[in-house]
C-alpha cells in the first residue's frame, strides 16, 4: 500500500502539463482473473492499479493522487485555508512522457480525509511525547534472525533481511469499498504497527484489518490513529512475540547510501529488494483534493511495487530510515495501465515517521506545522507569491508566524531554509517536513528588494 508523489499542494494541471503518478495499490487477496484483452486493445489495468494525476510538475518530481475517497465522514481539515476548487495550474517544465505514481495498497477505496490547502495557519502546539519502547533511534541493535535462517556475514543483505523480515507484516484490509493488502512493521513492544494511511483508510469507519506475520499466523488489528497529510497510520495488535525494528535517523542519510526495502508486493510477503538512495527532499503529493498527502520524500531505486506500501526502507544496519509509499513509472499513453517499478520509488523519512507515529499513539491525531498565509496559485514567476487580501479574508493570518515575522500580501517567497521554492506544492511539503516549534528562515522579495525573515512554526488548528 505504498503511495507517494511529487509536488506538494493540490494544484490542478492542464492535461498537457500534468504528470500522472500511479499509486501502487496492492492486489486484492483473491483477485478474479482478468479476461485477456483483444490483440488490438491495450491490456486492461489490474484491479488494484489507481492512477494519480499530477499537479504541475515541480522541478524535482510531479505530484500523485490517491484513489477517490470512500463515502465516509472525512476528518476535520482546514476549510478556510483550502485552495479554490479549480485553481489554475502554474506552468511547469515539459515532460517527454507520462509519469504515473502507484500506491502499493490493494484497497479498492480511497482515503477519507480533508484537503490540505495552501493556508498555513497557527494554533496551540500539541505535545509530541517520545516512546521509550520504540526501537532505539540510531541504534544498530535489531531483531535476531528467525528460525532456520542461514548464517551470513554481519551487515550483509542476507543477514539484515533474516533479522528484519520477522518484524515486517502483511496487512489485509476488508472494507465497504473493497479489500486489499499492504505492508507494515513493528514499531514498539506494545503491539503498535506502522503503515501508510492509504493502506487502511477504507476500513477506518467500518471493516476489518488483519495483520499476517511471517510464520503465517494472523492477528486482528485496530486503528490507533491515522493522518492523511503525512499518509501514516498506526495499528494495534496483540504484542506477544513481536520484536520492534530499530528506527534510524533519516537526516543522516545521503544520496548513494545502500538501502533495503521489505514488504509484500503483490501480496508476496517477506519480499526483499535492494538499491540506493537516489535523491533527497523530493516533494511528492499523492492524492486528490479529498485526501492529499505532503511528503518530503527519500527517493530510491530499490524495487517497490503494489503491496509494498507501508513497509520499511532499511539502511545497512537494519534500521528503518523510511516507509515505502509510492512509485513512479513512464507510460506510453494515458489509458491508466499500470506496471511495476521502474526504479523510482519514494519513502516517507523516518524522522517524520517517528514524530507522527508518536503523536498518533499519544493522541490519535498528528499535528501539522503552518506559517499562516494564503498562496497565489495563479502566480507563474520565480518563487511562491503570497495572495492578495480579499473581502472578508486577509492573505496573512493575524497573529500567525508570517504575521509576526512581518510578511505582507504580495511578498514572494524564494527560499525556505535555503531551499529554492518553485511551487506552492514544494513550499507546503517543506513546511510539513518540519515540526511545530521549529524556527525557519525564508528568503523573500518585496518590491524588487530581497530580504531574510525568521519565524517559528505553529500548529494548524483548522
Amino acid at each position: 500500500m505504498t503511495s507517494m508523489t511529487d509536488p506538494t499542494a493540490p494544484v490542478p494541471v492542464e492535461r498537457t502539463e500534468e504528470i500522472p503518478w500511479i499509486a501502487p495499490h496492492a492486489q486484492s487477496p483473491t483477485p478474479a482473473p482478468a479476461a485477456p484483452a483483444p490483440p488490438s486493445q491495450p491490456t486492461p489495468e489490474p484491479a488494484w492499479a489507481a492512477h494519480v494525476h499530477t499537479a504541475t510538475p515541480a522541478p524535482p518530481v510531479p505530484t500523485a493522487a490517491f484513489p477517490p475517497a470512500p463515502p465516509s465522514t472525512p476528518p476535520a481539515s482546514a476549510p478556510a485555508m483550502l485552495p479554490p476548487s479549480t485553481p489554475p495550474r502554474r506552468s511547469g517544465p515539459g515532460w517527454g512522457s507520462l509519469v504515473v505514481v502507484a500506491t502499493a495498497a490493494a484497497v479498492a477505496g480511497g482515503i477519507g480525509g480533508g484537503v490540505i490547502g495552501a493556508r498555513l495557519d497557527d494554533g496551540p502546539s500539541a505535545a509530541r511525547p517520545g516512546n521509550s519502547n520504540v526501537g532505539q533511534v540510531g541504534s544498530s541493535t535489531g531483531p535476531t534472525a528467525g528460525p532456520g535462517a542461514t548464517a551470513r556475514p554481519e551487515g550483509s543483505v542476507a543477514s539484515i533481511a533474516a533479522k528484519a523480515t520477522p518484524s515486517v507484516v502483511t496487512i489485509r484490509v476488508a472494507g465497504a469499498d473493497g479489500s486489499g493488502t499492504g505492508s507494515g512493521w513493528v514499531y514498539d513492544d506494545k503491539g503498535h504497527i506502522v503503515t501508510n494511511n492509504h493502506v487502511v483508510a477504507s476500513a477506518a469507519n467500518s471493516g476489518e484489518i488483519t495483520v499476517i506475520l511471517t510464520d503465517g499466523s494472523q492477528r486482528k488489528a485496530t486503528i490507533v490513529g491515522r493522518d492523511v497529510s503525512y499518509d501514516l497510520a498506526v495499528l494495534k495488535v496483540d504484542p506477544q512475540g513481536l520484536t520492534p525494528l530499530p528506527v534510524g535517523v533519516s537526516a543522516d542519510v545521503l544520496v548513494g547510501d545502500p538501502v533495503i526495502a521489505v514488504g509484500a508486493p503483490l501480496g508476496l510477503e517477506s519480499t526483499v529488494t535492494t538499491g540506493i538512495i537516489s535523491a533527497l527532499n523530493r516533494p511528492v503529493t499523492p492524492g486528490d483534493d479529498a485526501d492529499r498527502s505532503f511528503i518530503n520524500a527519500l527517493q530510491t531505486d530499490a524495487a517497490i511495487n503494489p503491496g509494498n506500501s507501508g513497509g520499511p526502507l532499511l539502511d545497512m544496519q537494519g534500521r528503518v530510515i523510511g516507509v515505502n509509499s509510492a512509485i513512479a513509472r513512464v507510460s506510453g499513453d494515458s489509458s491508466g495501465s499500470q506496471s511495476g517499478s521502474i526504479g523510482v520509488g519514494f519513502a516517507i523519512p523516518s524522522d517524520q515517521v517517528k514524530t507522527t507515529a508518536d503523536q498518533l499513539i499519544a493522541t490519535g491525531k498528528a499535528v501539522h506545522p503552518v506559517i499562516g498565509v494564503f498562496l497565489d496559485r495563479e502566480y507563474t514567476g520565480e518563487g511562491v507569491r503570497i495572495a492578495a487580501d480579499e473581502p472578508g479574508r486577509t492573505a496573512i493570518v493575524p497573529g500567525g508566524p508570517a504575521d509576526k515575522a512581518g510578511l505582507k500580501a504580495g511578498d514572494v517567497i524564494l527560499t525556505f531554509d535555503g531551499r529554492p521554492m518553485t511551487s506552492p506544492d514544494a513550499l507546503v511539503v517543506a513546511i510539513r517536513s518540519k515540526a511545530v516549534g521549529d524556527s525557519v528562515e525564508l528568503g523573500i522579495e518585496r518590491g524588487g528588494q530581497k530580504q531574510q525573515v525568521t519565524m517559528v512554526l505553529k500548529a494548524d488548528t483548522q
